[in-house]
């Protein structure tokens, strides 16, 4: 939305991690010497519905996953923000932004908010997920009610795509100068 409809640059923290886990990368590959078999695919390159069934599960393996991948998208971050210099506002799309500490990279944060039970319909919907994995995700991120204190904009996300839009606009009405 802000990106199609306003013409904002836009980084997004989870293909920074689709490019950065692709095949033959060495994050990949690290990934692959710690887990073999139970995470490749034919061809070489990762099963992530394997790997995500098991970090997900034991969050141990989850944390080693994180200290591997997040400095490396806080590093494409830091490389694309640099990219966009010249711009007014550029931004950071990161669902795990207070996790990983991304948040230093940002003037301002917008959350996206909903009820719990909407984000695991959400959840379950998107990615294909039983019930138990998609609680196991949630649980693996802050709780939205800790995020919204940490939030400078609070968009609800309970209803529409347009009434979505209706509270961006409004939101980035309150920023123009």
């Amino acid at each position: 939305m802000l990106s199609d409809r306003h013409g904002l640059p836009v980084l997004d923290a989870d293909a920074y991690a689709r490019k950065l886990l692709a095949s033959g990368t060495a994050a990949s590959l690290a990934v692959l010497d710690r887990y073999g078999p139970q995470v490749q695919i034919p061809g070489g390159g990762l099963d992530r519905r394997a790997l995500g069934r098991m970090v997900f599960a034991q969050p141990a393996e989850r944390r080693w996953l994180e200290a591997l991948t997040h400095p490396l998208v806080a590093q494409a971050f830091t490389r694309d923000l640099a990219r966009h210099h010249q711009a007014a506002t550029v931004v950071l799309v990161a669902p795990l932004l207070f996790e990983a500490g991304l948040e230093t990279l940002c003037s301002e944060v917008w959350l996206v908010d909903l009820d719990g039970a909407s984000q695991l319909e959400r959840l379950l919907t998107r990615d294909q997920l039983s019930l138990h994995e998609a609680r196991q995700r949630i649980q693996a991120q802050w709780p939205l009610a800790h995020k919204r204190g940490l939030a400078d904009v609070i968009l609800k996300n309970h209803g529409d795509l347009v009434e979505l839009a209706q509270q961006v606009e409004l939101a980035l009405a309150k920023r123009a100068p």
